[in-house]
């Protein structure tokens, strides 16, 4: 077993719903945030756009996006939340996404 993934001590499950038609608006704030992961030492390891017909189970509408992420440690993670060009950023998110669930987990 490549043991890559297990390295990283901090992982972040993020459920993303977006407010219907600002999927363009979410895209463009991914488009600036999505590449500040590798700069504060995170790796976006899995995102995904599930549909009704992909999920086995779900309580609701599926999210528009699963993010898997893992950064070294608590530190860079709340660095990457901090990061200047991310803050400039911000009301995008803030105009597209209707909720979001996140969830951290260290390897087991």
């Amino acid at each position: 077993m490549d043991n890559a993934y297990l390295a990283p001590m901090l992982f972040i499950t993020q459920l993303i719903h977006i407010i219907p038609g600002q999927e363009a608006v979410f895209d463009e704030f991914e488009a600036v945030a999505i590449p500040l992961i590798a700069k504060h030492g995170g790796e976006m390891v899995l995102r995904i756009r599930p549909t009704a017909e992909t999920c086995l189970i779900t309580a609701g509408e599926p999210p528009y996006e699963i993010h898997l992420v893992s950064f070294p440690d608590e530190d860079t993670f709340q660095a990457f939340l901090q990061d200047k060009t991310r803050q400039q950023f911000l009301h995008l998110k803030n105009a597209a996404i209707r909720e979001s669930i996140l969830i951290k987990g260290k390897p087991m």
